[in-house]
């Protein structure tokens, strides 16, 4: 299937999304479509699907104009959209799931499950997946979610797939699958765009990149013929230079302890301090615990035993609640569920946990709280029409902001970031390092779990590697390499 678009134009209101974009796709090759959040990449594509009316410009299937009245007709005509955030049925099978609203039925209007498994096995067998159709998608990975996904679209017969950061929360051999389960797709005509931030997958993947930047379309090259430093200029109409800011190892006392922190099966025996102007990294392998131990000291999660001590007085944190009272803070790896409400404005998520900031008496001074939100709006340059708009309304970057901004104008002394820049663009990256720097400046102790290495690298004053469970080792910044850091993530700690 060849498409083409072109002088594609949207508006959401007076928020011009789209001013003219030009896209092309041919049969079998893998286009990456890169931009900074908000770009408008995903509503490009949602315009070629049919979730989104275009404003103007022309949509070309084989050289011939055609609009899809929506996703699902898109489907049938072989044209799939596997979105970040994966739509499924936690506690429907693996079957159920893939037939979903298409099960194929007898006469009589029976399901006939021999039927539709023989089809799954056929499309499981040439994807080579190994899982079982009894299963409940809530039991499968990410990663083996992310198969199903694909096997579904080939169930449609799909001539065109649509993959919006299909590795975000996959592991390394995960994304090893995938990359082969492409390049299969490949081989058979299948065209594929794939919408990533992560620049080494786009080089060892894709076969031409087209950049978008602030809803134009800036260049299309083959991938071969251009460099790393070229998309990320095109991306944010200038140089990056010294991508990692310049971090301060100097360090204040002591204001987060944690001892001997237990929660069976995930987690055992933590103990760690974290220094107040201190950036203290946690990595390890997918699965390993961080997140656990995360949830944990901030009282979202119970543990089993041990002790939390804040500026060397012991506390008892039962709930979030208790820990944003103590001055802490927790930018979730799920944005979406645990820190946002997508219903509600910007103005109303970044303001929400800094209430006593400008109200008297239980009457909110409504002047101070918008000059609050604006100024912080500001200063992480969220991309947002105005303060009113919903937040689901933005992109995952400017959600990632929103999230950030709301802790920061709460004050947190202690900061614990879980995957910070996980579906942010190269630029929106940079100003969320400089963030950190800045905070750690002013005495904040921050958390970062981060499964990018050299995330990790540039940005952490000392690394704590987590291995099942247990701190497998410690690493101060100038012992800092990503090959001693993967021989921690997989070695226990007592050997």
């Amino acid at each position: 299937m060849q498409v083409e678009m072109k002088g594609i134009t949207k508006a959401f209101g007076e928020n011009k999304v789209l001013k003219g974009v030009d896209f092309s796709l041919h049969s079998g090759e893998v286009h990456a479509l890169m931009g900074e959040n908000g770009a408008g990449k995903s509503t490009l594509m949602n315009i070629l699907t049919g979730l989104h009316k275009k404003d103007s410009g022309e949509v070309l299937i084989n050289n011939e104009e055609r609009v899809y009245a929506n996703p699902k007709e898109a489907e049938e005509n072989g044209v799939s959209f596997i979105h970040q955030e994966m739509i499924t049925w936690p506690d429907m099978t693996v079957l159920e799931n893939m037939f979903m609203g298409k099960e194929i039925r007898n006469k009589l209007g029976w399901v006939q499950r021999r039927e539709m498994e023989k089809k799954a096995e056929s499309v499981f067998s040439e994807l080579g997946i190994d899982i079982s159709f009894d299963r409940t998608m809530k039991t499968l990975s990410v990663g083996q979610q992310q198969l199903i996904e694909i096997a579904k679209t080939l169930l449609n017969d799909a001539e065109v797939i649509i993959m919006d950061e299909p590795t975000a929360a996959l592991t390394d051999r995960e994304i090893r699958t995938l990359f082969k389960i492409i390049r299969q797709l490949q081989k058979k005509g299948v065209a594929l765009v794939y919408i990533s931030h992560r620049m080494e997958e786009i080089f060892e993947i894709s076969d031409r990149v087209t950049v978008m930047r602030d809803g134009v379309s800036i260049s299309t090259k083959a991938t071969k013929d251009t460099s790393y430093d070229e998309i990320v200029r095109h991306m944010v109409g200038r140089d990056l230079e010294d991508y990692y800011p310049e971090m301060d190892n100097s360090q204040g006392e002591a204001v987060l302890e944690v001892r001997n922190l237990t929660h069976h099966p995930d987690y055992e025996d933590i103990s760690f301090t974290l220094h107040s102007g201190e950036i203290l990294g946690f990595s390890g392998l997918m699965g390993a615990g961080r997140t656990e131990i995360m949830r944990g000291i901030f009282g979202i999660d119970k543990i089993d035993s041990g002790d939390i001590y804040l500026d060397g007085e012991k506390i008892d944190i039962r709930t979030p609640n208790d820990a944003v009272k103590r001055g802490m803070g927790f930018l979730t790896e799920d944005r979406k569920s645990e820190g946002l409400i997508l219903d509600f404005s910007v103005r109303d998520n970044v303001s929400m946990t800094a209430f006593e900031e400008f109200s008297k008496g239980g009457w909110i001074n409504k002047k101070e709280e918008e000059e609050f939100v604006d100024l912080l709006i500001k200063r992480l340059t969220v991309k947002t029409a105005h303060m009113e708009l919903p937040v689901g309304a933005l992109s995952g970057g400017n959600q990632q902001k929103v999230v950030l901004a709301k802790w920061i104008g709460a004050g947190s002394r202690v900061l614990i970031l879980d995957e910070p820049t996980r579906g942010v663009d190269v630029g929106a990256k940079r100003e969320i390092y400089n963030l950190m720097k800045e905070l750690a400046e002013r005495g904040v102790g921050i958390i970062m779990v981060s499964s990018d290495l050299p995330e990790v690298i540039g940005v952490s004053n000392r690394v704590l590697v987590i291995h099942e469970g247990t701190i497998s080792g410690e690493l101060k910044r100038e012992e800092l390499s990503e090959e001693r850091i993967m021989t921690l993530a997989v070695t226990p700690n007592n050997l």
